[in-house]
C-alpha cells in the first residue's frame, strides 16, 4: 500500500481537533511538565520554514514526555500587539484588528499543517480586551506597590502610607528618585492629598519621569534600546534621536541584584546569562561629587577606581546630562549647544559601540577636585551615557583608554599615577599588582589598599560614599502608538488616577487616524471618546471634559513586551474571568519547565518576564520567583538568497577614462559608462568567466574588476552594446581598457531550479520585467547563506513543502539539518532523504499493497537493533539532540528492512519512538496494529539491555597472519573448546591439506591464528 501522506496528515489533523487530544487537564494524578514557545508576533508574511523549527523540537518533547506518563501543558497564542499592523494601518487605514485577525487566521492555518500539538482550548491573544484587562490591573498593581531595599521585596503602597503617617520617611530604605526631600509624620499628615499623590508617585514601581529616550520621528514613537539596530529602527530602518519626554517608567532598577542572583538557579545557557549579567552591569565602586566652581553645584559620579582619583585631570558629561545648560559658558554655549543636538542623532549603542570616533566640546567650567582643590576643566563627550552610572565620569587618562584617546585628541594633560608603568603609548588599566604613585596618602599603597582609604577619606569629607552600581536602567514603559495596550488611568490636576479592577478593561477607542495629532499627540489624542467619566465609571465624550467628574485618559499606549510579561500564567487558566491566574491552577503547574525561543530575546522579553514574575511573587500573586526553569535558544534556519549582477562596462583609453562624445561610434556617458545598460544583468558564471575566474562578491557591491579576456565577452559588447568589431578589437589588444563593476541584485528563489534562474519566468517579476539578461548557455545565479526573511527573497514556504513531501518529512528534516541551536542553511534537495527514509519505514509494516505485521516471535537480531534504537533515541531527546535521533531511526530501518521484519513486538513499540517525530504516520500505523485510541496516550518503550548483551562471537580465523575465514563461537566458550572446534571445521582442513600445524594461536573474544 502506497503511503498517502496528504490524506493520513489531513485525517489524523481533523482527529485531534475534533477530539482535543492534546488539551492539559488543571488537576492529575500524573506529574505536570509545562512547555513553551515564544508565542509568535502573527505577521502578514505567515510562516517560513524556518519558524516553526523551536515549535517542532517543543512537540517532539512534549509528546515524549506525554508517553512517559505526564501531563503536558503545551499551549499556544499570539503576541499580538506590534507596530507592523499599526504602519499598515496608517498606510492604508485598515485597522489593526481586522489586519492581525486575518494574520492569526493565516498563522493558524499553517501551524495546524504541521501537526503541533498545542492545547488550543488556552489560546492567548494580546491585543484582546479579555487578555489585556489583566495587563492593565498588573500594571495598577506595579503603580500601588514600592520597593523595600531593607527587606528586599516589594511591598503595597498603602504599608508606605502607614510608615509616612507613623514616622516620616527618614528612616525609610527604598528604591525611589533621587533627592527625595526628608520629610516627618506631623509633615506628612498636614500634607496636602495632592502633595501626598505627589511624593508617591517618587516611590512607586511604575511612575511619570522626565527621561531620556530613543525618539523615531517618522514611526512617531519611542523605542526600547532591543528595538534599534545600528543606530535605526529594527522596523523600517528609520534614524532615531535622543529626546526627554515624560514618560512612564518601571523600576526595574530595584530588582538588579535579585535578577543577578536568580540567573545562579536556573538551566540557561551560559552565553545567556552572561548576556544578562551584562545588560544588569553590576559594578563596586564609590560615588564622588566634584563641585563646579561657579555655580558651586556637585557633580556626582560613580567610579570603580576610586583609587585612582589622583590622576583626575578633567571630567567628562554625556552632551544630555541635565547640568551641562547650567554650568556650560556663554562664550562656549553655540558650540555646546551644536554638539548635542549632533550626538541626539546617534543611539545609545552606536555611541558604545564607536570606540574609533573622538569628538567633545569644552563647557567652559572647571570643577574643584574633592582632594587636592585643583580646578579641573569639564568637557561634554558622547562616549559617556547619561543613563549609565550618573552620566559623568572623572577622566583618569592615565588608567582609561577612553579618557587616554580623548587627552590625546584634545591635548589635555595626562598624570602618571602607577608605579614603574610606562603610559607613554597607551592607559595602563591593570589592578592586580599595581603600586599607586604621586597621589599623596595614597602613594605606595595596592589596589585594594588604596581603593579602600580613597573611600574613607572621601566619606570623612563629605565628598563621597561607597557604592554598588548597576548599569541596568528603569525600563520606559510609554509608546506614542495606537495599537497596544491602553493605560488604565486618568489625570487630575495632573496626576494620574487609577481605573478600579472592577471597571477593566478600558478598551482601545476607535480613531480617524493612526498617526500622531497635528499638535504632536500620541494617536488616541485622535480620538474623539477619550476621557473617563468618575461618577458612572465609563469612557466618555472628550468635550464632556470639566476636570471635576470627568477627566482626560492616558494618551500612551504600554509597549510590546507588557503583554509578553505575564503571558505564561495566563496559559495555566486563560478563561478565568476572575483572575489573571487561579491559585490552584498557579499551584499545580507552578512555572515553565521548558522554554525554547530566540536568543535575541535575552536583554527585552526574558528579563521583563523574569522582573515581573519577581514582583508577582513578592505581592503573593504567584508561588515562583522566575518563569522559565529551562529555557534552550534554538538556531536559525538560513536562507540561500539568489543574486543576478546589474553592470557597468567603462572604457579607458591609455588609463583616461574616455569621456561623452569623444568617440561617436562608442555610446558612453558622461561617467564614462556604456549609455543605456542600467538595466543589464549578468550571470554569476558569465562574469567570473569575463573577470579571470573571480567570483562575484554579493558583500562587495561596486568591486572593479579587469577584463583582460575580452575573447570571451563579444556576446556582451557586439550584441548587446551594438559595439563597432574595431572598438572591441582595440579593447582586446589592449589599447582601450574595459573595467566592469557591478550592483548584486536580489531575485526572488521561486524564479531559480538550483542554481540557474528561469530567465522566461522571472521577466513576470516586476522590477526585472524590462531587464537584459547576459549569460552563456544558464543563468547561474550567485548564492549566499544568510537570514531567512522575506526582505532578502529566500523564503522557503512550509505549505508547499507539506504538500509536496508532507508535515512529517518536514518535522523530521528539519530537525536533521543539524542541533538545535546552532544555525544551519536550508536545502530543499536535501529533504528526498528524509521522505524516502519514511517511505521505508511505512514499507516495514505492509507486505505489497497489504498491512501485514506477524505476531511471531522476532530474531535476536531485530530485538537488538529496537533496543538499541531506543536506547539513542531517549538519549538523545533528553540531550534535545534530536538530529541524531533521526540518523538513528533511518539506521534502524534499514536494519529491520534487512532482516525481513515484521513482528509486532518489534513494530508495536517503534511506532511509539517515532511518534514525537512524526506523529501523523505514526497515528495511521497505530490504528492498523488495532488501537482505537490514540498514540499520544501509550505508554514509552522500555529499554532492556539484555537485547544488547552479545552471547557469540564472530572469530575470524587466520593461518600465517591471514585471514581465511570467519567462525561464530559462544563467548563463553574456553580456549581448548575453541582450538578443537575450529581444528575440527572443514575449511580448516582444507587449508591445512592435511598438514600438522607447529602452533594454534587462541586469544578468548579476539582471534584464532594457525601456524605452520
Amino acid at each position: 500500500m502506497s503511503y498517502h501522506f496528504n490524506e493520513i496528515e489531513a485525517k489524523w489533523q481533523k482527529y485531534w481537533a475534533e477530539n482535543q487530544t492534546f488539551q492539559a487537564k488543571n488537576n492529575s494524578d500524573k506529574p505536570k511538565y509545562y512547555v513553551l514557545d515564544m508565542f509568535p508576533y502573527p505577521s502578514g508574511a505567515g510562516l517560513h520554514v524556518g519558524h516553526p523549527l523551536g515549535y517542532i523540537a517543543s512537540d517532539i518533547y512534549a509528546r515524549f514526555k506525554r508517553h512517559k506518563g505526564f501531563n503536558v501543558l503545551h499551549p499556544q497564542g499570539y503576541d499580538s500587539f506590534g507596530l507592523p499592523a499599526e504602519q499598515y494601518a496608517i498606510q492604508t487605514g485598515q485597522h489593526p484588528a481586522i489586519t492581525t485577525e486575518e494574520n492569526i487566521a493565516r498563522y493558524r492555518e499553517q501551524l495546524d499543517k504541521i501537526g503541533f500539538s498545542f492545547d488550543w482550548s488556552r489560546e492567548v491573544r494580546t491585543s484582546n480586551a479579555e487578555y489585556y484587562k489583566w495587563t492593565q490591573w498588573i500594571f495598577i498593581q506595579l503603580f500601588d506597590s514600592w520597593y523595600d531595599v531593607a527587606e528586599d521585596r516589594s511591598r503595597a503602597i498603602s504599608e508606605l502610607v502607614g510608615i509616612f503617617a507613623a514616622e516620616g520617611n527618614s528612616a525609610v530604605n527604598a528604591a525611589c528618585d533621587d533627592e527625595i526631600e526628608e520629610f516627618s509624620a506631623a509633615d506628612w499628615n498636614a500634607y496636602s492629598e495632592e502633595e501626598k499623590q505627589q511624593i508617591l508617585l517618587k516611590y512607586r514601581l511604575t511612575y511619570l519621569a522626565e527621561t531620556e529616550v530613543n525618539w523615531c520621528p517618522q514611526l512617531g514613537t519611542v523605542l526600547a534600546n532591543d528595538e534599534i539596530v545600528n543606530g535605526v529602527s529594527e522596523r523600517g530602518g528609520y534614524p532615531v534621536v535622543r529626546k526627554k519626554m515624560t514618560q512612564w517608567s518601571m523600576r526595574i532598577s530595584a530588582f538588579a541584584e535579585r535578577l543577578l542572583q536568580g540567573l545562579e538557579t536556573i538551566d540557561w545557557s551560559e552565553s545567556l546569562k552572561e548576556s544578562q549579567r551584562n545588560w544588569i552591569g553590576k559594578s563596586v565602586g564609590a560615588l564622588v561629587k566634584f563641585k563646579e566652581q561657579s555655580t558651586g553645584i556637585d557633580i556626582s559620579v560613580f567610579t570603580t577606581r576610586p583609587d585612582t582619583i589622583y590622576g583626575v585631570t578633567f571630567m567628562t558629561l554625556a552632551p544630555e546630562h541635565e547640568l551641562v545648560e547650567k554650568i556650560t559658558t556663554a562664550k562656549q554655549k553655540v558650540e555646546v549647544e551644536a554638539y548635542i543636538k549632533a550626538s541626539a542623532r546617534r543611539s545609545e549603542r552606536e555611541r558604545m559601540a564607536d570606540v574609533k570616533t573622538i569628538s567633545g566640546v569644552f563647557t567652559g567650567a572647571y570643577a574643584e577636585h574633592p582632594l587636592t582643590k585643583e580646578p579641573i576643566p569639564i568637557w561634554i563627550g558622547d562616549y559617556v551615557l547619561a543613563g549609565y552610572g550618573t552620566g559623568a565620569v572623572m577622566a583618569v587618562p592615565c588608567g582609561d583608554q577612553r579618557d587616554y584617546d580623548f587627552a590625546k585628541h584634545f591635548e589635555l594633560p595626562i598624570k602618571n599615577i602607577f608605579e614603574n608603568v610606562d603610559i607613554s603609548e597607551e592607559a595602563f588599566s591593570g589592578k592586580e599588582g599595581t603600586v599607586i604613585a604621586n597621589s599623596d596618602f595614597l602613594s605606595g599603597l595596592s589596589y585594594k589598599e588604596a581603593l579602600n582609604k580613597a573611600i574613607l577619606e572621601l566619606e570623612k569629607l563629605g565628598r563621597g560614599k561607597g557604592k554598588t552600581n548597576y548599569r541596568l536602567r528603569d525600563a520606559v514603559f510609554s509608546r506614542q502608538r495606537y495599537w497596544g495596550e491602553p493605560f488604565p488611568l486618568y489625570y487630575v490636576n495632573g496626576l494620574p488616577q487609577m481605573i478600579e479592577k472592577e471597571h477593566l478593561p478600558l478598551r482601545l477607542p476607535e480613531v480617524e487616524k493612526y498617526l500622531p495629532t497635528e499638535t504632536g499627540e500620541p494617536p488616541l489624542g485622535n480620538s474623539s471618546e477619550w476621557a473617563w467619566d468618575t461618577k458612572n465609571n465609563k469612557v466618555v465624550s472628550n468635550d464632556t471634559i470639566d476636570h471635576k467628574t470627568i477627566f482626560p485618559l492616558e494618551l500612551n499606549t504600554m509597549p510590546g513586551w507588557a503583554g509578553s510579561s505575564w503571558y505564561f500564567f495566563r496559559y495555566m487558566d486563560a478563561q478565568n474571568e476572575d483572575r489573571f491566574t487561579s491559585e490552584e491552577a498557579q499551584n499545580y503547574w507552578e512555572n515553565v519547565d521548558l522554554y525554547i525561543g530566540g536568543s535575541e530575546h535575552a536583554t527585552g522579553h526574558l528579563l521583563y518576564s523574569r522582573f515581573w514574575t519577581k514582583f508577582l511573587y513578592d505581592r503573593k500573586m504567584v508561588t515562583v520567583e522566575e518563569p522559565f526553569k529551562k529555557l534552550i535558544n534554538q538556531g536559525m534556519i538560513l536562507g540561500t538568497s539568489a543574486f543576478v549582477y546589474r553592470i557597468y562596462l567603462k572604457i579607458k583609453d591609455k588609463e583616461k577614462v574616455i569621456s561623452h562624445g569623444e568617440y561617436d561610434t562608442y555610446p558612453v556617458n558622461e561617467f564614462g559608462f556604456l549609455s543605456d545598460n542600467y538595466n543589464a544583468y549578468c550571470s554569476a558564471n558569465f562574469l567570473e568567466k569575463i573577470s579571470e575566474g573571480i567570483k562575484p562578491s554579493n558583500s562587495n557591491a561596486g568591486l572593479v574588476l579587469k577584463a583582460k579576456n575580452l575573447h570571451l565577452s563579444k556576446t556582451l559588447l557586439k550584441d548587446y552594446y551594438k559595439l563597432d568589431e574595431k572598438i572591441i578589437e582595440k579593447v582586446i589588444k589592449g589599447d582601450f581598457t574595459l573595467e566592469i563593476s557591478y550592483d548584486p541584485i536580489r531575485v526572488p528563489v521561486e524564479y531559480l531550479d538550483g542554481d540557474t534562474l528561469d530567465v522566461d519566468k522571472v521577466k513576470n517579476y516586476r522590477p526585472l520585467e524590462d531587464a537584459v539578461f547576459i549569460y552563456n548557455d544558464k543563468f547561474i545565479c550567485g548564492r549566499e547563506v544568510e537570514k531567512m526573511s522575506k526582505s532578502k527573497y529566500n523564503v522557503v514556504n512550509p505549505d508547499e513543502i507539506c504538500q509536496q513531501y508532507g508535515a512529517d518529512t518536514l518535522r523530521m528534516y528539519e530537525m536533521f539539518l543539524g542541533p538545535l541551536e546552532q544555525a544551519k542553511p536550508w536545502n530543499t534537495a536535501g529533504i528526498t532523504g528524509v521522505h524516502s527514509f519514511l517511505k521505508k519505514f511505512w514499507k516495514l509494516y505492509f507486505n505489497g499493497e497489504t498491512f501485514e505485521v506477524s505476531d511471531a516471535k522476532p530474531s535476536a537480531d531485530s530485538l537488538k537493533t529496537l533496543h538499541k534504537t531506543i536506547k539513542k533515541v531517549t538519549e538523545d531527546i533528553a540531550a534535545f539532540s534530536f538530529n541524531t535521533s533521526v540518523s538513528t531511526f533511518m539506521i534502524c530501518v534499514n536494519e529491520l528492512s534487512a532482516q525481513k521484519c515484521n513482528q509486532r513486538e518489534i513494530l508495536k513499540p517503534l511506532a511509539i519512538l517515532l511518534a514525537p517525530y512524526a506523529p501523523h504516520i505514526a497515528e495511521e500505523l497505530w490504528q492498523k496494529l488495532g488501537h482505537s485510541e490514540s498514540i499520544s496516550t501509550a505508554e514509552y518503550p522500555v529499554f532492556e539491555e539484555k537485547y544488547l548483551i552479545e552471547s557469540t562471537k564472530e572469530y575470524p580465523v587466520s593461518f600465517n597472519g591471514k585471514m581465511r575465514f570467519t567462525l561464530e563461537l559462544p563467548l563463553d566458550m574456553g580456549k581448548d573448546e575453541i582450538e578443537k572446534t575450529v581444528m575440527a571445521d572443514e575449511r580448516t582442513q582444507k587449508q591445512l591439506e592435511g598438514r600438522t600445524p607447529k602452533k594454534v594461536i587462541v586469544v578468548p573474544g579476539k582471534i584464532v591464528n594457525i601456524v605452520g
